[in-house]
């Protein structure tokens, strides 16, 4: 539920990746390029093209997105809505991670309807943990180098609060994309137990799939 592509950061067009990742044994991917306001429509546009075009001819759910990126925190409510609006299936924003700049106050700003996955919250607080399980925000756990520092302590404060769980690669290039195995040991490391692993990589995202209209 996040990839980059050479619409921003990532090596690959889009529908490269798609391709590389249901030969990989896929069955669900997101394309969520960063952005801000100057670029969404063009990624959310070029993205839902591929994906279209990927849902039709191969067996995979590539589902058009967008990873809102170093916006400032009271902007992201309108973003959001405004890269639903846009044609984004899914909104993701990059989180407070510890590795980089991002304004302090966008974990809180997340928690908003039209958000659907905070990534790499970095030092999460209980209290912004609690408004995203009020708005159905999903949190992520990441295997990106620097940014799964914090899994510990997004996971703990996850299940404190009852917020759902996805287990992300983040990939920005082919070698990137996680197997079933590693991706059970990126949760494992992040110290969910054998029933939380299956919720964080099966069950939550297929939930998010279908509240998507994927299901």
């Amino acid at each position: 539920m996040h990839t980059h592509t050479f619409l921003s950061d990532g090596v690959l067009s889009p529908v490269e990746l798609i391709r590389r990742a249901a030969v990989a044994g896929y069955t669900g991917l997101a394309i969520t390029d960063h952005a801000g306001p100057g670029t969404m429509e063009r990624c959310i546009a070029e993205a839902a093209r591929d994906c279209e075009l990927a849902r039709r001819h191969w067996r995979i759910v590539a589902v058009p997105g967008i990873e809102l990126t170093h916006c400032p925190p009271e902007s992201i409510p309108e973003l959001a809505r405004a890269a639903k609006e846009m044609g984004a299936k899914i909104v993701v924003v990059h989180g407070e991670t510890v590795v980089e700049p991002v304004p302090a106050g966008t974990n809180l700003a997340a928690a908003c309807r039209e958000v659907d996955v905070l990534a790499h919250p970095g030092l999460l607080t209980p209290e912004a943990a609690e408004r995203l399980v009020a708005e159905g925000v999903l949190l992520e756990i990441t295997a990106r180098k620097g940014h799964c520092l914090t899994n510990g302590l997004v996971a703990r404060l996850a299940r404190e609060a009852g917020c759902k769980m996805v287990v992300n690669s983040d990939t920005h290039s082919p070698a990137d994309l996680l197997s079933e195995g590693f991706a059970r040991m990126v949760a494992a490391g992040a110290g969910l137990a054998a029933q939380e692993q299956e919720q964080a990589l099966v069950i939550n995202p297929r939930e998010l799939l279908a509240r998507l209209g994927f299901g």
